[in-house]
């Protein structure tokens, strides 16, 4: 402990360099913690935590017997499936790209549009997204110069999975990058030149020298992104939601605005982000266990 306190009086302004930080988790993360406890209670705002009468594991009772709650977790798995297989390698296989470009200029110039949606709020995005692909947009404008009719996008059950994903990919894909181009920038050059020298071309180079390097990178944010698995973002699907999509689209974040901000369902509301939570939790855990495996886990 002695030691503890020399190091944090030594290098007390790094200490206090972290001291947002650790505020912004105590009070958004761990301090909220403590109301899962009306999960387990009938939840009165007037009475409050403390006088609010238990009722168990009722509220979980209630949610596994609620017919629309399948149809809301499916939509939720699927849509975090198809994050997950399409949006995830997306800033890896930018990064490779962005990195094998050798004009500075051209090379910062692409990275800044690329990075610029991510700065947009999904209300942006969402209007945009509307606009492109309503009946006067550009995606019907180019379907009537083949002579195809027009298509309402946005109503259409069977696009708006693809509409959410590829929307959020083209949002976040450039932001994604930079840990990555990071890390490329960490590859020791000797071993591209080694390879030239054996003769292995721009493909192999990426192979066996690029990929790997990169691996222990790609392992811990994929373990970050398993941890919020079924955590969509609530700002996307809202904004792109319709009440003609609303049975594929409906997800758990946007269940709960509904019947937890708009019905008062607190306890309810509750229980199934805590559900939610011990899911995600179960999968980094399950994936972590794999990956020491190869000793690459978080923990």
């Amino acid at each position: 402990m002695a030691k503890y306190w020399q190091n944090a009086k030594k290098h007390w302004m790094l200490y206090l360099m972290i001291l947002p930080g650790i505020a912004y988790y105590i009070v958004f993360k761990y301090v909220p913690v403590a109301g899962s406890i009306i999960a387990f209670q009938k939840y009165q705002i007037m009475r409050g935590i403390w006088d609010s009468p238990w009722v168990g594991l009722d509220n979980f009772k209630f949610i596994f017997a609620y017919p629309d709650f399948y149809n809301v977790l499916r939509n939720t798995l699927l849509l975090a499936m198809y994050h997950l297989v399409f949006g995830f390698p997306a800033p890896i296989l930018l990064a490779l790209l962005f990195n094998e470009v050798r004009l500075a200029l051209a090379k910062k110039l692409f990275q800044s549009l690329f990075y610029l949606p991510h700065f947009l709020s999904w209300v942006v995005v969402g209007g945009i997204v509307f606009e492109l692909l309503s009946a006067q947009g550009i995606a019907n404008m180019i379907r009537g110069w083949f002579g195809l009719s027009p298509i309402l996008f946005m109503q259409e059950e069977s696009m708006f999975r693809s509409i959410v994903v590829i929307s959020g990919i083209w949002k976040e894909v450039g932001w994604g990058t930079i840990i990555y181009l990071a890390a490329l920038a960490g590859i020791n050059p000797h071993l591209y030149e080694a390879a030239v020298v054996d003769g292995a071309n721009k493909w192999k180079q990426t192979i066996y020298i690029t990929l790997p390097s990169l691996m222990p990178t790609i392992l811990v944010l994929f373990l970050l992104r398993i941890g919020n698995f079924l955590e969509l973002g609530f700002d996307q699907v809202f904004n792109l939601l319709t009440p003609m999509t609303y049975s594929v689209g409906d997800i758990i974040e946007t269940y709960v605005y509904r019947a937890g901000v708009l019905q008062a369902q607190y306890s309810v509301t509750t229980a199934i982000g805590l559900f939610q939570s011990v899911i995600g939790f179960l999968l980094l855990w399950i994936f972590n266990r794999l990956a020491r495996k190869s000793e690459q886990g978080l923990w």
